[in-house]
């Protein structure tokens, strides 16, 4: 599990998405700042200039915190079809592993029903159903990991933690 850096109070747009998404995060925060409060375990905070070695300390402090709150924060898909989410996987087919490749690509984002339908089924005209079944039998994978699929009408899909498994919140 990565943590990000971010630096405060210039990101502090990203700190909101990353707390959103359950990321482990070190605020990097400029000398003259008041740091912000921190909202969950997986958020510390450091005065800038610092040493490389507290920086260090404190991202294995909250590399250690995410594992005991709920492994890793994003999905992740390996080339045998295995999503893992947390501390549960799961076994895809090709379809729902093409599909679920692109929804990681842009996991809390938009992905359009065009893009979806072009990674499921290279250089053939699928039906609008097809998609749609194949959506739902994956929403079903997935659920037990503590991931959803939410539909934006006539958009696209997108994949996200469902709320009651996000860490930290």
């Amino acid at each position: 599990m990565a943590v990000e850096l971010v630096r405060w109070p210039a990101e502090r747009d990203r700190l909101q998405t990353l707390r959103e998404r359950g990321i482990a995060r070190l605020l990097l925060v400029d000398d003259d700042t008041i740091p912000p409060p921190v909202t969950d375990c997986l958020e510390d905070w450091v005065r800038v200039p610092t040493f490389e070695r507290d920086i260090l300390a404190r991202t294995s402090t909250l590399t250690a915190r995410s594992s005991r709150h709920g492994g890793q924060a994003e999905p992740e898909l390996d080339d045998a079809g295995i999503l893992r989410f947390r501390d549960e996987w799961v076994s895809l087919g090709p379809v729902d592993a093409a599909l679920a490749g692109a929804l990681l690509e842009r996991y809390g984002e938009l992905v359009s029903r065009e893009e979806l339908t072009r990674r499921a089924w290279p250089g053939a005209a699928s039906a609008r159903n097809n998609l749609d079944v194949q959506i739902m039998r994956l929403r079903r994978r997935m659920a037990p990991l503590g991931l959803r699929i939410r539909t934006v009408r006539s958009h696209g899909y997108v994949l996200e933690a469902s709320k009651d498994a996000r860490v930290g919140v």
